[in-house]
């Protein structure tokens, strides 16, 4: 049986008009993760603002992807953990695009993930928890603040926010990291519940140890031999496993699904 074409391929299961008029944001959208998220959801359709904090060139290559794809597409500058700078961005998408109907929050603070140099529970302090905080869960709740106007506006819209497998199976005790993205879950949950009668649906995508993106380079042959053997799926999830699940929940085949958290690990949890 041939594989299917991955989210971000423009051959067979690539172009298509999924996700026509729709507008989405993606934060953190530069490299890695976002990146694939981001060049799927145009790909597929959608007029997508790449958001970035310091990559501009990055960003600007995304941008070229989608457009080359024959998509719509523009890059968008915001520190995420600064509600004005976050309201500004929204606005310029507004300007170019119309509402964001897709919102993927995907930004996070800079984490690395070496299981040999982490801090341990002893050393980690809660400025540490509170760093990670306020990259996770404060910026989707920066984000979610302004562009939920827009989505009332539209009469519904799609939140997507990226968590972490390690949040039911933490293989590697990152306890500052894992601690913030468990409270997106919860507030993702309780937003769904909040905006379900707004025809707006919430739901998270969990991934594991994705590979290869910046994060995880420090992880040892070791660990990742070690996840690959554990996953019934035997190997790493990729920034397209990822964008995959995330096209999922942006489209209309999850029309009646909130309050979800996928998991993107090839079998390591299920639920």
């Amino acid at each position: 049986m041939s594989p299917l074409p991955s989210p971000g391929d423009h051959g067979g299961l690539g172009r298509s008009d999924l996700l026509r008029d729709r507008v989405a944001l993606v934060t953190g959208a530069s490299r890695g993760i976002g990146a694939a998220i981001a060049r799927a959801l145009g790909a597929h359709g959608a007029a997508v603002a790449v958001n970035y904090l310091h990559d501009a060139v990055s960003a600007a290559a995304v941008v070229a992807d989608v457009q080359a794809a024959g998509g719509r597409a523009h890059a968008v500058q915001a520190d995420v953990t600064d509600p004005d700078a976050v309201q500004a961005a929204v606005e310029e998408v507004e300007d170019r695009f119309g509402p964001a109907d897709v919102v993927v929050n995907n930004a996070l603070r800079s984490y690395t993930f070496d299981p040999l140099a982490r801090r341990t529970a002893w050393e980690t302090s809660w400025q540490d928890h509170q760093r990670q905080l306020e990259g996770s869960l404060g910026g989707a709740v920066n984000v979610c603040r302004a562009t939920l106007p827009g989505l009332q506006a539209r009469g519904g819209g799609r939140i997507i926010n990226v968590v972490t497998d390690l949040v039911e199976r933490p293989s590697v005790p990152y306890h500052d990291y894992t601690t913030a993205k468990a409270a997106l879950l919860g507030y993702s949950r309780t937003m769904a519940t909040e905006l379900g009668p707004l025809g707006i649906t919430v739901n998270c995508v969990a991934p594991g140890l994705v590979h290869p993106t910046d994060s995880s380079r420090t992880a040892t042959d070791e660990q990742r031999d070690a996840l690959e053997q554990a996953a019934p799926l035997r190997r790493l999830a990729t920034p397209d496993d990822v964008a995959g699940a995330v096209l999922y929940f942006a489209s209309g085949w999850s029309r009646f699904v909130t309050g979800a958290c996928l998991f993107v690990d090839g079998g390591l949890v299920m639920r």
